[in-house]
């Protein structure tokens, strides 16, 4: 597993997860995924992003050869 997938994974079950919450528990869960989203949105303009940094620091490689 890399980096870039590990994030993508983690991005949809934070999506998917704060989705349920807000239907089933309380709808201001609905904050957590424009969170989410805004984090998106913002590593796509400045290239980074605060869960790669942590992966690269926990081991998860770059890319699939390493």
């Amino acid at each position: 597993m890399t980096v870039d997938r590990l994030i993508h994974i983690i991005a949809g079950f934070f999506i998917l997860g704060s989705l349920a919450l807000a239907h089933y528990v309380n709808p201001n869960w609905l904050w957590f995924t424009a969170f989410v989203g805004a984090n998106l949105l913002q590593s796509g303009f400045t290239r980074w992003c605060l869960m790669a940094t942590i992966l690269r620091k926990l081991g998860v490689p770059e890319t699939a050869g390493e």
